[in-house]
């Protein structure tokens, strides 16, 4: 088969490279297509390895059809429409997958919509709603609001009964976010978006907070939380370190939960992706959820796909489509 490898000067090259199989749990996919994450661009820089026994190929998530079952697989059929979540290999013509991390394509979707589905709605389910069982009525802040799963969590959020606001990093993409379903927002590059929050919060504050930055915003979202609040840190990019107010921990309960998705058991992954096809799937079926993507590019221009992610010039997802 071919696949994206990352050469001696980290530049994806579209090459020959051993064919993917499948073991007795899980699914071989051809893949139609494939989306970009920012951990592929973490991983092609040499910082963000793949979880040992994973694919060394780039690509946390594809959909295509299935073409070969494992003699454990029960759920899923050769010729099945179908999207997956990976830790690794979907960069590629073919790619396996645990039974539990692959669902049904929902139905009027094309492959390249479905690819754009699994990691960032699987993220967004996780850490929104089984991390911090978010409940109808609470106030959320997703930083990173027009990235891919900020786009999935303002959606999910608006669907199930909370109010958002995001930061995001130009003022186009803050009204891109509203027309979404979020409630308010502040550009990241006009200073702290704390007393813009705070308009937001009123005087209970917000419950749960989601976000990929991480030191950087750590003291405002502290005093953003209200009693019992919760901050999910699912990224770094502003940072690893920042001196903590303790004392705000304890007065207010608040409860600091740090989550990854990808290095996860595959019984907690196939957890996620079943409440996602019991509650979110019909949603997307009937219109009321959608797929955001930015842009598709052919997987031979990987490289160019990866400059536009790069840029944080995107609302959603940037999707490679496979032939």
């Amino acid at each position: 088969m071919k696949a994206v490898v990352i050469d001696e000067d980290n530049r994806p090259q579209w090459q020959d490279f051993e064919t993917a199989v499948a073991n007795a749990d899980e699914v071989l996919i051809k893949v139609h297509a494939t989306a970009i994450n920012r951990a592929d661009l973490m991983q092609r820089q040499g910082v963000y390895p793949p979880p040992p026994g994973a694919s060394p190929i780039l690509g946390l998530e594809c959909a295509g059809e299935v073409v070969a079952v494992g003699e454990n697989c029960s759920r899923l059929n050769v010729g099945d429409r179908v999207c997956a979540l990976l830790a690794g290999g979907g960069y590629a013509q073919f790619a396996s997958a645990h039974e539990g991390s692959v669902l049904p394509i929902p139905d009027g979707l094309s492959f390249v919509e479905a690819a754009s589905l699994p990691e960032v709605f699987a993220t967004a389910w996780l850490n929104l709603f089984m991390e911090a069982n978010l409940q109808p009525g609470e106030k959320v802040i997703l930083h990173a609001g027009a990235s891919g799963v900020g786009t999935a969590a303002i959606q999910l959020c608006r669907s199930f009964g909370s109010a958002t606001f995001i930061t995001a990093g130009s003022d186009e993409k803050i009204r891109s976010c509203i027309e979404l379903g979020a409630d308010a927002g502040f550009n990241r590059h006009q200073g702290s978006f704390l007393e813009k929050a705070k308009e937001f919060a009123g005087d209970g504050g917000v419950n749960v907070v989601l976000d990929p930055v991480g030191g950087a915003y750590l003291k405002e979202n502290l005093k953003l939380l209200a009693l019992n609040g919760r901050l999910v840190l699912i990224g770094l990019m502003g940072g690893a370190r920042a001196e903590i107010d303790l004392a705000a921990l304890m007065m207010k309960r608040i409860r600091v939960i740090g989550s990854t998705l990808r290095a996860r058991p595959t019984s907690e992954k196939a957890q996620v992706m079943n409440q996602l096809f019991e509650k979110v799937w019909p949603k997307i079926e009937s219109g009321e959820i959608r797929p955001i993507i930015d842009a598709t590019f052919p997987i031979e221009k990987v490289v160019e796909a990866h400059d536009l992610v790069s840029s944080d010039a995107t609302l959603g997802k940037v999707v490679l489509s496979v032939t």
